[in-house]
Order: structure tokens, then C-alpha cells, then sequence
């Protein structure tokens, strides 16, 4: 039951962000991450600093997760919402005055913002179209309370809400553990995630090229050795007719007497002998 509050929550944190800007001097509020300071610049509607938002009585940066506080006797800076010097602010005719407190109203100076009892321009706040910051508090609260109608009972004999089960301390202890929650550990989970999973990518990617690589040359080998083979069996294939046709073999089988002139027809037997067909005659004897 718990999560429909949890996004109720969240929802109405990003509906509720708006721009404080001074009436007199036309610049946005913004919150400095670093010190704490408050300034006035440029309003930019795209900067997460110069985006506020009403959390009860407490004014929230959403750049820094803290809140608006008095410092001081006339100081302001930017606190935890967790923790005790935060201050809760009053909000009338546009002018913000700590709650509960007569040390002025928060105006734009030339020192910058500082707690004044000037009630003119310079104390007076609004948002980008020139609405009351007083207004985005009431319409904030309707909207919170909008969001819970569909599941508050409200008992008035006892004077306890009741919301899914809830008292008002549970409710009031969950709404603030939601204002003093950092999302900087989830942001860097994401990121330390990210990381993880670009770093899982490349040790696939050279795993993948050095395999292609080895498989390229398995296969120039294999088609290497496949031509290898092939002229190692032509070669085999052109032997015997080679031996056959070779003139050492033709010697043996075809021996010519050495006494065999030019002219002369011989004729082999059976047995191997060699005798010429014409005998020469001696030319007395013709």
C-alpha cells in the first residue's frame, strides 16, 4: 500500500517545480551547489537549481535536495530538509516570511537575497508566468490532497486521518523520509551499472574479432593444404606413365648390338637373340 504513496509522492514532486522570481529586479532564485549560497540570476527554466518546490511550509531546491533557510539574523542559504536549521516559511501576497518569526521578508538587495522588512517589489516572489508563489503552494496543496481522496477516510470523532491504514505520525514520518531521500546513490548506480555493461560490451566485441580472426586462418590453411594435395596426387597420377616412357627402360627392353651399322635390318626372337636379316657378302665373292 506503502508504493501508491511513493508515487504519489514522486508525481507530485515534478508537477509542484516551479521558478522564483523577483518582481522588482526579474531574476529566478537558484541555489549554488557548492556553498550553499542563494542567488539571483538569469531565469532558465532548464536549470535544475532555479527549480522549487513547496514541501509542507519548506520551499526545496531540486538541484541541491535542500531546503530554503535563514542563517544567521538576515541570511539565507540553502540547508538539509533533514536537518534542524531548515526554516519554514509563511506565504501572503507573494511576500515569504520565516513561520513563526518577525525577522522580515525575503527580498532581492544588491548584496544579493537577505531578510528585510521592505514590503515592496523586491519582496515580492513569482514564477515565470507571474503567479504568486503563494499560489503554486495552494494549488500544490490541492493537488496533494486530490491525490489522497480516493483513499483518505477521515474519522472526526477521534480527530486521526486514517489513509490506507495510516495514522497521521506514520503519514508524517513517510512523507519525510521522502523529503531527506539523496537520489545522488541511485544516480550512481546507474551509472557504476552502465559502466559495467559498456565494459561487458567490448571484451565481447574482441572476443568476437579475435575468434573471426582465427577462423580466417584455420580456413586458408585448410584451403592450403587442400591444393597441396591435389598437386601431390596429379604428380602421382603422371609417374608410371613417366616410368614407362623413360629411356632406361627402353634400353632394356630394346637392345641394339653394338656392332649394328647403319643400313643393317635386325630382326629379335623369342629368346632374346638379335641376328641381322642380311648378311653381308664380300664383294670378291659376287
Amino acid at each position: 500500500m506503502k508504493l501508491f504513496w511513493i508515487i504519489s509522492f514522486f508525481l507530485l514532486q515534478d508537477t509542484g517545480a516551479f521558478l522564483m522570481k523577483n518582481a522588482k529586479v526579474k531574476q529566478c532564485l537558484q541555489a549554488s551547489p557548492m556553498s550553499g549560497n542563494v542567488l539571483l540570476e538569469d531565469c532558465n527554466p532548464e536549470s535544475d537549481f532555479q527549480e522549487w518546490s513547496w514541501q509542507g511550509d519548506s520551499l526545496m531546491n531540486h538541484g541541491t535536495q535542500s531546503c530554503l533557510s535563514v542563517v544567521g539574523d538576515d541570511s539565507v542559504q540553502t540547508r538539509l530538509c533533514s536537518s534542524m536549521g531548515y526554516t519554514n516559511w509563511d506565504c501572503s501576497d507573494s511576500l515569504l516570511s520565516p513561520l513563526g518569526s518577525s525577522q522580515g521578508y525575503l527580498v532581492a538587495s544588491k548584496k544579493g537575497v537577505t531578510l528585510s522588512d521592505v514590503q515592496g517589489l523586491k519582496a515580492q516572489w513569482q514564477d515565470v508566468e507571474d503567479r504568486s508563489v503563494c499560489e503554486e503552494k495552494a494549488e500544490q496543496g490541492m493537488n496533494f490532497l486530490a491525490a489522497l481522496a480516493s483513499t483518505q477516510v477521515y474519522e472526526h470523532t477521534t480527530g486521526t486521518l486514517h489513509v490506507l491504514g495510516m495514522d497521521q505520525e506514520e503519514l508524517e514520518e513517510l512523507l519525510w523520509f521522502f523529503r531527506r531521500e539523496d537520489p545522488s546513490s541511485w544516480n550512481y548506480s546507474i551509472l557504476v551499472l552502465s559502466s559495467v555493461a559498456m565494459i561487458l560490451g567490448l571484451v565481447l566485441l574482441t572476443i568476437n574479432i579475435s575468434r573471426n580472426r582465427k577462423r580466417k586462418l584455420l580456413t586458408n590453411q585448410e584451403v592450403a593444404q587442400m591444393a597441396q594435395k591435389a598437386e601431390l596426387e596429379s604428380k602421382e597420377a603422371l609417374m608410371p606413365v613417366q616410368q614407362e616412357n623413360s629411356p632406361a627402360e627402353q634400353e632394356k627392353q630394346e637392345p641394339v648390338p653394338q656392332d649394328q651399322r647403319s643400313g643393317d635390318v635386325v630382326v629379335q626372337w623369342k629368346d632374346g637373340t638379335v641376328t641381322s636379316l642380311y648378311t653381308d657378302r664380300p664383294e670378291h665373292a659376287i
